[in-house]
């Protein structure tokens, strides 16, 4: 049993942030008040460093963040480390999802995620509405917000750096067919899968996910993971979970996820659960 960590990483969707995609003031508080006591707290998230700003308070501020699943870590604006995929699983997976009509959004480090204006018809027509009972809310107004508001609809892939792909589909059985693909694909070129949510898949580097982005973070504290909690909430979560010394599932969580933790909330991403939980255990 962790008494106090030394530590603390916190996932965001499902966790952190609630189904409108916000954080709390008083997530920000228990934050703030627990770095006070001497905690170190971190973000450990799927999304890319780019998407945090627009999520949280005013003044929201961390140790440092692990992001895209591990592929890149930062202290303040500074990385830390970040992993790349080549220009070459870049360029096949495109193709594989243009055959296959698989909406994608890729990240390039440090600028708007791309999507090949070719490609944009069909992508744009996997979020018409109206939206699938089975999609979550929060997925559903994010994808809505990419097509809008932050995808380049480029001619051409640009950059030479990319965190990570997105790929989303409005049909479990189009997803299910995609994954099916891309796991073929590691037969010809390796790189590491994540799932959030029964709607999605992400790729980032082989042998890359939030628990080896969690160590390097903490080796540059000079911090273990016996002595670290992390709070979350779904499968990208999982090697995070198992990897620390105290786990701690989200009520919201699944079932999956509940059954391979030390402890579960009380309240939901939508109830501030993260604020009561750590409220609860230490402050005093």
């Amino acid at each position: 049993m962790l008494i106090k960590p030394k530590a603390i990483f916190l996932d965001m969707d499902g966790t952190i942030l609630n189904h409108q995609n916000k954080v709390s003031i008083l997530t920000k508080e228990i934050i703030d008040e627990l770095r006070k006591q001497g905690m170190y707290v971190f973000i450990a998230t799927g999304r890319a460093y780019e998407e945090i700003e627009g999520v949280v308070p005013e003044g929201f501020q961390v140790d440092g963040v692990v992001t895209s699943n591990g592929m890149a870590g930062y202290i303040g604006n500074k990385a830390v480390f970040e992993h790349s995929l080549s220009r070459e699983l870049v360029e096949m997976i495109i193709e594989k999802a243009r055959e296959n009509k698989v909406y994608y959004e890729l990240f390039p480090y440090h600028a708007a995620r791309i999507t090949l204006r070719r490609d944009q018809q069909y992508v744009v027509d996997e979020i018409r509405d109206p939206k699938p009972d089975s999609v979550g809310i929060n997925e559903w107004l994010s994808r809505k917000q990419a097509v809008e508001k932050e995808i380049d609809w480029n001619e051409y892939i640009e950059g030479e750096k990319f965190s990570k792909f997105y790929f989303f589909a409005r049909t479990k059985e189009q997803i299910d067919n995609w994954k099916n693909q891309l796991e073929k694909l590691k037969q010809e070129i390796d790189f590491t899968t994540s799932i959030s949510s029964e709607h999605n898949v992400e790729v980032m580097v082989s042998n890359v996910n939030k628990a080896t982005g969690i160590k390097q973070m903490l080796k540059k504290f000079n911090l273990s993971e016996e002595e670290t909690m992390a709070i979350g909430d779904s499968d990208n979560d999982l090697p995070m979970l198992q990897s620390v010394g105290f786990a701690v599932a989200m009520k919201n969580a699944p079932d999956r996820i509940k059954k391979i933790v030390d402890d579960i909330t009380e309240f939901t991403c939508d109830e501030d659960g993260v604020f009561h939980y750590l409220k609860s255990r230490f402050i005093q």
